[in-house]
């Protein structure tokens, strides 16, 4: 704002959880919703004119261009590599959240111990959050240990450039950027303006050396990455690590990848001695059993291009409560509640003075439409005490009216299923090309289902 000739000077508020900026203060930011993080963030003055200056290297035709410096280059973990599209590309950022005690440090002490053995040059691990003796330990445990593993506590940003300058490694990784801080900038360490401003130079660093580096992240209490939204735009990319802390099974899980696939899932399985990469999981998510059981039913979902078997559980009992329970474990509520409605709907059965319970098996989260006639099946199964086909698969997405609808890949599906001994499908009508050895149950609508399986009391 000019006024008289001079420009007037204009305060404005920032969030301290999103980093939304206000023209004036307000008890709730308008963007995260969250109370009493807005704070006034000083003077802000109109910016100068930018000027055509001399480019760092002049543009050349696209086909000109040398991509062999670019090349992934495999970190030796063969599931991480999975979710990366092949390993780590030279001066690429990638973020790796989750909850603590996932073991997100073990799994990235694993990283720098294979790049440090195949790759012959040294890695460097900064930890802000333990000292170096306990990291130390940790990878006496786990066996991660080699004369070209660089270990270094710091928390300070310049401190960190300068063990880069130091050491001259192949791969950095920092554990944890929010534990980082610069000195040039205002703000504790963990905050916005500090986050924002410790991972803009750790991406600069990258780019500019062809560095590879690893940040891992914290985790809100819903499960997402914490810090300002604009942490995710500006790394390559954002590996979820998820698992349930009474279960040894993990799963990264990929958000956002500049080089290869964004919904890619790599399974580990967490030892007391290390991390172990399970190439084969389908069998994690299953209660194998050899005689018929009620309130079950597996289904096949695909993570990624991994077509994985997994297991719906569910309980139905009578209740004298007003308001029956609905408890969910490992399925997305909405579309269980979606199930049950149309059960009762379309299905005629009774469900309104009955408390259902779903879950599935081995910490494994279901959200994808195909897991709808499962969930529908399950609870029709325990609802009328009559079991599903011990060798029976059921694929489909079920419609507010009943229908069942089509889901991408019923064939590579199946052909896992029938992989691990499931002869019997199924399936919506216009399944598509089915395995030789599956014998197919078509369905058009759920009614059509449940009287096909018999669940029709």
């Amino acid at each position: 704002m000019v006024k008289n000739g001079r420009v007037a000077k204009v305060t404005t508020y920032r969030c301290a959880e999103c980093g939304h900026e206000v023209a004036k203060w307000v008890g709730r930011c308008p963007e995260c919703q969250a109370w009493g993080t807005v704070e006034e963030r000083g003077v802000s003055r109109p910016a100068a004119r930018v000027v055509a200056g001399a480019p760092s290297s002049p543009a050349r035709p696209i086909g000109e261009v040398d991509v062999e410096s670019a090349r992934a280059r495999r970190t030796g973990v063969a599931e991480l590599d999975r979710v990366l599209g092949g390993g780590l590309v030279p001066g690429a950022v990638v973020l790796l959240a989750g909850e603590p005690g996932v073991g997100k440090s073990t799994l990235l002490l694993e990283v720098a111990y294979q790049w440090a053995v195949k790759g012959g040059v040294p890695s460097l691990y900064i930890t802000g959050e333990e000292s170096a003796g306990q990291v130390r330990l940790r990878a006496e445990r786990t066996g991660n240990i080699h004369g070209q593993m660089y270990l270094a506590a710091e928390s300070d940003l310049a401190a960190v450039l300068g063990q880069v300058e130091a050491v001259r490694p192949g791969v950095l990784i920092v554990d944890s950027v929010q534990t980082m801080s610069s000195p040039a900038v205002d703000g504790t360490p963990g905050g916005v303006t500090q986050v924002r401003a410790v991972t803009a130079s750790l991406v600069a660093l990258a780019k500019e050396r062809g560095l590879p580096i690893v940040l891992v992240g914290h985790v809100t209490k819903d499960g997402s990455v914490a810090g300002p939204r604009v942490l995710e735009h500006l790394v390559d990319v954002v590996l979820q690590f998820e698992g349930d802390r009474h279960s040894s099974l993990r799963l990264v899980r990929g958000i956002k990848n500049r080089y290869g696939p964004a919904d890619e899932v790599g399974c580990f399985e967490l030892r007391d001695d290390g991390i172990v990469g399970v190439p084969d999981p389908s069998g994690l998510f299953l209660n194998r059993r050899e005689q018929d059981v009620t309130g079950t039913a597996v289904t096949v979902v695909v993570e990624g291009k991994r077509p994985m078997l997994g297991e719906v559980q569910a309980l139905v009992t009578a209740t004298n409560l007003p308001s029956p329970r609905r408890a969910v474990s490992g399925l997305d509520s909405a579309r269980v509640a979606m199930a049950l409605a149309v059960l009762e709907k379309r299905g005629r059965m009774s469900l309104h003075n009955k408390d259902v319970f779903t879950a599935t098996v081995g910490g494994m989260r279901l959200v994808e439409p195909a897991v709808d006639l499962a969930v529908a099946l399950a609870v029709a199964s325990a609802a009328t005490d009559q079991p599903l086909p011990h060798d029976l698969v059921v694929v489909g997405e079920v419609g507010l009216s009943g229908e069942l609808r089509r889901v991408n890949g019923v064939g590579r599906r199946l052909t896992e299923a029938a992989r691990l001994g499931y002869t019997k499908a199924l399936v919506p009508p216009d399944a598509g090309p089915l395995p030789p050895e599956t014998r197919a149950l078509v369905a058009h609508d759920l009614m059509e289902a449940l009287q096909l399986l018999k669940l029709k009391k």
